[in-house]
């Protein structure tokens, strides 16, 4: 591609966290697999896919307060006895070095507070758009309720690593979940996501949820629908519905991406993948100290091609 890419930047680094051994450290014993795997599927990335520019999306916010006034449930499981959320501890104290080399690199970082990565990324595709192809890359399902054929805008889905990314867009969504192409977020909203704290209309499964969507289009269709006394609904489905009406109402601020945050953080982004590191002394320095020379090495040598 020539266009932008867009990483789910928490998406990556936990699945780098988890996927390298934690055995892997600087010389002072402070583990660093994430940082080194994170390095490396930015590497990956840049040499397989080849962008003009890169934004490493961020959460400022993990759980933000407009999400949680709407929907209680959303993340709750995932609060610590201290308010914050659960991230390992070995994995909480790379989160600056991995900030201090993206930086000494020159790979742009966005988050905005009170917002997650997920609403950098819809925004940013969303503007994107409008000059060429963009690609998310994530692990995250909730953002094939971005994809868009006109972009294009499409997910490079990591499930299978980054080496064997699925490439998602309004097709393979369609074919994957049996919906129209840009329908995810409210096939996701009826059928419901644990993970998120996000029940779904009980009684609602996979195949309900997907004949719903395609029938009625959206979720605001689906009760346009109901009240009008369309007789379309599978059998059962007008009832579940009916009784979910409020939880509807309240999962769309939830499940659906922001694509439009007016902040500073945004409007001043330089995105150009650079061609080399920015600060050079702090990039070597970094890389001694925590023992990242070879993924280091690795991604500039993917930045100079």
């Amino acid at each position: 591609m020539s266009g932008l890419m867009l990483l789910d930047t928490p998406s990556l680094y936990f699945r780098a966290f988890f996927g390298v051994p934690e055995s892997v450290t600087a010389p002072d014993g402070t583990p660093v697999n994430a940082v080194r795997g994170l390095v490396d599927m930015i590497a990956r990335l840049v040499q397989d896919r080849s962008p003009d520019r890169l934004v490493c999306c961020m959460d400022a916010d993990w759980r933000p307060a407009f999400r949680v006034a709407a929907l209680p449930s959303y993340k709750a499981h995932r609060v610590a006895e201290d308010g914050g959320d659960q991230t390992p501890d070995p994995l909480s104290a790379q989160l600056p070095i991995i900030d201090a080399v993206l930086d000494a690199f020159g790979l742009a970082r966005a988050g905005v507070p009170g917002f997650e990565a997920d609403d950098v990324i819809g925004t940013l595709a969303v503007r994107g758009a409008a000059d060429g192809p963009v690609d998310i890359v994530t692990g995250d399902r909730d953002l094939f309720q971005l994809v868009d054929d006109r972009g294009p805008v499409s997910v490079l889905y990591t499930a299978r690593g980054v080496r064997n990314l699925q490439v998602m867009g309004e097709k393979e969504v369609a074919e994957k979940y049996g919906i129209p192409g840009r329908s995810y977020a409210d096939y996701a909203t009826l059928r419901g996501d644990p993970s998120d704290g996000l029940p779904g209309v009980p009684g609602v499964g996979d195949k309900t949820a997907a004949a719903l969507v395609t029938r009625f289009g959206s979720v605001e269709g689906i009760l346009a629908a109901l009240d009008g006394g369309d007789e379309g609904f599978p059998a059962g489905a007008r009832k579940r519905i009916g009784a979910a009406r409020d939880y509807l109402a309240s999962a769309e601020t939830v499940v659906r991406v922001v694509t439009d945050i007016e902040a500073p953080e945004l409007a001043a982004l330089d995105d150009r993948l650079p061609a080399g590191a920015r600060d050079p002394e702090a990039l070597v320095e970094l890389a001694d100290r925590w023992n990242l020379s070879s993924p280091v090495n690795r991604l500039l040598n993917a930045l100079a091609r």
